[in-house]
């Protein structure tokens, strides 16, 4: 990365804003009631809704109430976000950060559990709003250019996130309450710039709970294994399909079993299995096919694509060698449901999350899903309760004509190359911004 060196020794004295007494105590408060700004949870006619406005533009004065009610209509803290971790043993994360950070604090009174950024997600955030400013003008009089900004702005953002999410992690023992940052989408065929990037990134942000996110592309698969053979904990992104995804998992077994390290239990991991992008290919296929048997599969590939992920899982996860692992320490490396809004306006609104429940995964949702999820999903086991149907289906678009591992390298080069145009976009703009605070100054 080209910018590693200029970038070796920012000044981050300002980033810890937010102090562990402070936090706790916000953690703490009773009622559900908040005068906080990003997210409103209120009665509707169903038991339990949230209306989450984060646009980093307007934000009014929004108030979040808790709207499910025990025998004596007190209110209680409990969502269905609660019981998805609590009776399924599933982790609600939020796939979303902009300032203020503060703004997350209903969310995980609400029951999220971590949080997951990309590239796009920055680039709207810091584009769109006048929150990052102050910070913006204090580095161009310092005279960084707008990569370097780029990286302070957001790993300000991730140290602040990680500190809501610290009492998570500590009361999970390292399990849960992480937040993720990507490295460069420029490096995403660059196996030993991402290492490079992802040692750096981990140095700079220094918290436990942050996941580095490495692309699993072919040439990021070493990486993956070489950063995690250091010890540092990774969010594997832009998985499309069963055999990539199967090569990560054994990229994460390969890292721990070369790490050295007596103690695995520090060392953890993610493998973001991507959804709903995929129904969206895959429904174009099938329509060009255009056969009744074909159109009837349309909206079935994603989820039994995932099915099937988690039966590899399960598999993997298990046997000698995993219990060789599990001896000196290591965790599991969990499956995280990726691209869960629903594209599709026929499809049920929480299409990508209802129907892949189930333990030892997280389901990262932005903010149409979350909501559509606490509005009206239902907790149950729903991930492996139909696994013979997940085979038919992925072998009946398979016997169509649908090649699997091509879906998954269309995709993962659309994903690389969206990431890739929203950060380029950002650098330009905080260029272009720069400069002309630049001549507003001289």
């Amino acid at each position: 990365m080209a910018s590693i060196a200029k970038l070796a020794n920012p000044s981050f004295a300002s980033t810890a804003s937010l102090s562990s007494s402070t936090l706790r105590s916000e953690l703490k408060i009773s009622s559900l009631e908040f005068g906080l700004s990003g997210a409103s949870i209120e009665r509707r006619g169903s038991p339990f809704s949230i209306s989450i406005r984060r646009d980093c533009v307007e934000r009014g004065s929004l108030v979040v109430r808790a709207s499910k009610h025990d025998g004596n209509g007190v209110p209680t803290k409990k969502t269905t976000l609660h019981d998805l971790y609590d009776q399924q043993g599933q982790s609600p994360w939020y796939d979303n950060l902009c300032r203020p950070v503060t703004d997350l604090l209903p969310l995980i009174a609400s029951g999220v559990r971590g949080v997951t950024s990309n590239p796009t997600i920055f680039q709207k955030a810091i584009s769109s709003s006048s929150a990052y400013d102050e910070q913006f003008r204090q580095l161009v009089s310092d005279g960084k250019d707008a990569e370097s900004a780029y990286w302070e702005l957001v790993i300000k953002d991730i140290q602040d996130a990680c500190k809501l999410f610290e009492p998570i992690y500590d009361q999970t023992d390292g399990s849960d309450g992480y937040v993720s940052v990507e490295v460069s989408p420029r490096l995403a065929n660059d196996t030993n710039g991402t290492v490079e990037a992802a040692k750096w990134l981990h140095k700079l942000v220094d918290r436990s709970n942050v996941y580095i996110k490495i692309p699993a592309t072919a040439e990021c698969i070493p990486s993956i294994k070489e950063v995690i053979s250091l010890g540092i904990s990774v969010n594997v992104t832009l998985i499309f399909s069963l055999s990539r995804y199967e090569a990560v998992i054994d990229a994460y077994l390969d890292g721990l079993e070369s790490s050295g390290l007596s103690d695995l239990s520090k060392v953890t991991s993610v493998a973001s299995f991507f959804v709903s992008r995929v129904d969206t290919l895959v429904d174009k296929m099938l329509e060009k096919i255009g056969t009744p048997e074909a159109l009837d599969l349309r909206g079935k590939a994603a989820v039994a694509q995932a099915a099937l992920a988690y039966k590899l899982y399960q598999k993997k996860f298990s046997g000698p060698r995993w219990e060789a692992l599990v001896k000196k320490g290591a965790k599991k490396q969990r499956l995280l449901w990726a691209s869960t809004s629903v594209k599709n306006p026929a499809y049920p609104d929480t299409l990508y999350v209802a129907p892949l429940i189930g333990p030892d995964t997280v389901s990262t949702m932005p903010d149409q899903a979350l909501q559509a999820f606490i509005d009206h999903g239902v907790v149950s086991r729903t991930i492996d309760a139909n696994v013979s149907e997940a085979e038919g289906i992925y072998s009946a678009i398979e016997k169509l004509g649908v090649d699997w591992n091509e879906v998954g390298a269309i995709l993962e080069a659309e994903g690389v190359d969206s990431f890739k145009k929203s950060f380029d976009s950002l650098l330009v703009s905080l260029k272009e911004k720069g400069d002309s605070l630049k001549l507003v100054s001289h």
